[in-house]
């Protein structure tokens, strides 16, 4: 064999190691903790088998996948690597759905990346501490903004919130649910059911189009006219949008089968002395509180699979993550921590501890 051959066999071994993730920027993926009632999930296995082919190895926490119902074997016929915990710890970027704990970050190597959504473990000062003191570069998800300026991540887990929460209403309505046994939509001769929800955003724009492709009436109010105007562009004339006004309100609230609350514009408490004036029936959902997406949890990791092959993807094309974050304003939004240092503002401010602009460190290191 010629040496051209043997130079090309070469070349595309090495090539094959690369696909293969040989000796590529290694992901650990974690699943939820037992204890825990999250039940989402980051990513599906074709999205591994997608990440893998970009060059990168994957493993993944033996088990992480249970509550999306994949099984191990399902991920390592993508060439996911089945690992214990521990393990998974030790990758360069660390994947999970909702923070690790801050035990655990001892257990990752320095200098490390961990890719999660926003938790209340980010508002505690120990788990920030833990976090600076291993230089572990920390992200928000949540917090992420796409090149136009979309927050794609929360986005996903908005829309599904929104769109499970007509699920929700259906289910307690039906008799299986244990409700007076009626569907939200009418039929001939039969008036459809009304769904109020009060609120702006993703969850809400999502939860009204779910009413009306159930064929609900539905109501839309907010104290901010303008969020009105755009709920009323998603929508159309198929949704009704109406200013909070005592009346108003009172009025809407005594005739809906179904409540649905988030925030608001400007805040809003609903008023205690409406909820007497209630249907003894009406189903009432807070999604300041609760997380319809938890019914779902594979739905979400379909969806959120779409946006990390991408992100990596970006990254692989830069370079990796520390020229991802050089170069990508919409990441530097949802960093938390940095090399050593806590960046994100609220945070700070909520825990009383110094912050460095992202921009002054990036500054510093070129």
């Amino acid at each position: 064999m010629d040496n051209k051959s043997n130079n090309d066999l070469q070349t595309q071994s090495e090539s094959a190691a690369i696909i293969h993730g040989k000796p590529g920027f290694r992901i650990g993926i974690l699943g939820n903790y037992a204890d825990s009632d999250e039940t989402r999930f980051m990513i599906t296995p074709e999205a591994c088998g997608v990440i893998i082919e970009q060059g990168y190895q994957v493993c993944m926490e033996e088990g992480a996948s249970v509550d999306i119902s994949f099984t191990d074997l399902n991920y390592a016929e993508y060439g996911v690597e089945i690992v214990s915990r521990d393990q998974a710890l030790q990758a360069d970027m660390v994947l999970c759905y909702e923070p690790i704990r801050t035990p655990e970050i001892e257990k990752m190597r320095k200098g490390a990346a961990l890719l999660c959504m926003m938790g209340h473990s980010f508002f505690e000062r120990d788990f920030i501490e833990a976090l600076n003191r291993r230089h572990i570069l920390s992200v928000s998800l949540d917090n992420i903004v796409s090149h136009n300026d979309e927050p794609v991540f929360s986005n996903i887990v908005s829309e599904i919130d929104g769109r499970a929460a007509i699920m929700y209403a259906q289910d307690y309505l039906s008799f299986l649910g244990g409700g007076k046994g009626v569907l939200l939509a009418g039929v001939a001769g039969i008036n459809p059911c009304e769904i109020l929800i009060i609120g702006q955003g993703t969850r809400v724009a999502s939860a009204a189009l779910a009413g009306i492709s159930q064929g609900a009436i539905v109501t839309v109010m907010d104290n901010d006219v303008s969020m009105l105007q755009t709920i009323k562009e998603i929508c159309s004339d198929r949704v009704q949008t109406l200013s909070i006004h005592p009346r108003v309100l009172a009025s809407k609230v005594k005739s809906a089968d179904v409540i649905i609350i988030d925030d608001c514009t400007r805040p809003f408490e609903l008023p205690a002395d409406l909820r007497s004036s209630m249907k003894e029936t009406v189903y009432l959902l807070d999604l300041t509180q609760q997380s319809p997406s938890l019914a779902v949890p594979r739905t979400v990791a379909m969806g959120l699979s779409n946006v990390l092959i991408n992100f990596f993807d970006e990254m692989s094309i830069k370079g990796g993550i520390d020229a991802m974050v050089a170069s990508t304003a919409g990441l530097q939004v949802g960093i938390i921590t940095y090399e050593g240092k806590l960046t994100d503002k609220l945070i700070a401010s909520f825990l009383g501890l110094p912050c460095v602009d992202i921009s002054v460190l990036l500054s510093a290191s070129n």
